[in-house]
């Protein structure tokens, strides 16, 4: 909740600082560090999902590594990509791709902080990691540094993150090891253990067996993982994008100021997924883990979508009243959100259940909105109705599935 406020402020605070002409640029800019943090986002469910299963944290750390430089190698080819698309700065768009990486290690050690159930010390990582990225990019933004100047700070700040991030998640699983080996030791389960040459073949086999499961820890899960979360957040954020095609500058600031009610809506359940993840992960639990999550997430986004209707009339204290236009369609907005939030949720267990290829209809709804988008929105309302309606029906359609293969998946434990 604290990283998700810290970063509500800043874009609340960049929309006034930067005004209707500047805006657009920087959360256009947003959008693809957010598209670019897909990888980490993939990274920290596979881990989670790795460690639930017994990999070891060498394993998944090396497989973090590995991920992290791939990612940064892709990012430098992007660089001009971006600046020629957005028409922005090379140093902006570099700004934007910056964090990438580091943003990759941040999750891995998430990640297993999550496998491990250490939901405390989670949260902790979080509310830091949130923190570290937006005040160094708010001071930045005041002192005039513009876009790129306050995602470069924030960049720095999250290689800061993932620096003490690694060390909180190295103190709390040394910790939870002792206290395994003490109540090994206390119960006397050594003292039970066979002896001679049958207890040596024994214990070499679950060395084998340990071995065996780290190394299945490869890159290709995250791959898949990937595929499924960059559906999710094209889907969320390509219409930030395609705003600075169709709409001029002026009304792509107010419609990107807008899209603050989608990430609230979007944002705001996030610790539901987190919670839940590890027991969708478990063959035993995954169906009732799945359901639950689908319903908390729906009555969720309901209470959004009502308190952005409710609040709506201070939306111009405390962006402008250059954003006044806008304040009547807050509720949409925040609908897109609480619709995108359920489509996350069900994305979530198809990866835990490494059922991967339910993204390609969350793919298929990608090209639809862009499509028509391009072809014939031409207004903040025709941008917003075509998000809402197609993030509904591919919503619908992953939802269906995610819940047929629940029960099919409980049926044949049963």
């Amino acid at each position: 909740m604290t990283a998700n406020v810290a970063g509500y402020l800043l874009q609340l605070l960049a929309g006034r600082w930067l005004g209707v002409a500047g805006y657009s640029e920087f959360a256009s800019l947003l959008a693809v560090q957010l598209l670019c943090a897909v990888p980490a986002l993939a990274m920290q469910n596979v881990v989670a999902r790795e460690v639930v299963r017994g990999a070891s944290h060498g394993a998944v750390r090396a497989m973090q590594w590995r991920v992290a430089g791939l990612v940064a190698a892709v990012g430098v080819v992007l660089i001009p990509v971006v600046a020629a698309l957005l028409d922005v700065g090379v140093w902006a768009a570099a700004a934007a791709l910056g964090a990438a990486p580091a943003l990759v290690i941040l999750s891995g050690e998430q990640g297993i902080l999550q496998g491990s159930n250490k939901f405390r010390q989670l949260a902790t990582v979080l509310a830091m990691a949130g923190t570290a990225r937006v005040v160094p990019a708010l001071l930045a933004l005041a002192l005039g540094g513009g876009a790129a100047g306050a995602l470069w700070a924030g960049a720095v700040g999250i290689v800061g993150a993932a620096i003490v991030a690694g060390r909180i998640t190295a103190s709390a699983t040394r910790t939870a090891a002792q206290v395994d080996d003490l109540g090994d030791e206390l119960r006397g389960k050594h003292r039970d253990e066979p002896r001679g040459k049958d207890g040596d073949e024994l214990r070499g086999k679950d060395e084998l067996a340990r071995g065996a499961i780290s190394g299945v820890v490869g890159v290709l899960p995250v791959l898949r993982a990937v595929q499924v979360q960059a559906a999710l957040m094209a889907l969320s954020s390509v219409d930030l994008i395609v705003v600075r095609i169709v709409l001029d500058e002026v009304d792509a600031s107010r419609y990107s100021l807008g899209t603050i009610a989608t990430k609230i809506a979007f944002w705001l359940p996030q610790a539901v997924g987190v919670v839940l993840y590890p027991r969708m992960a478990q063959p035993s639990h995954s169906a009732r883990a799945i359901r639950d999550a689908l319903s908390v997430l729906s009555v969720i986004g309901v209470v959004a979508v009502v308190g952005a209707a409710v609040a709506a009339p201070l939306a111009p204290l405390f962006a402008g009243e250059d954003y006044a236009p806008i304040q009547g369609m807050l509720w949409v907005f925040a609908l897109h959100g609480a619709i995108l939030a359920v489509l996350q949720g069900g994305l979530l267990s198809a990866i835990a259940v490494e059922r991967t290829a339910l993204a390609v209809v969350t793919w298929v709804g990608l090209v639809v909105e862009v499509s028509v988008m391009l072809v014939f929105a031409r207004s903040i309302e025709s941008l917003i109705g075509t998000a809402v309606s197609v993030a509904g029906v591919t919503t619908a359609v992953v939802v269906v599935g995610v819940l047929r293969g629940a029960r099919v998946r409980a049926g044949l434990a049963g």
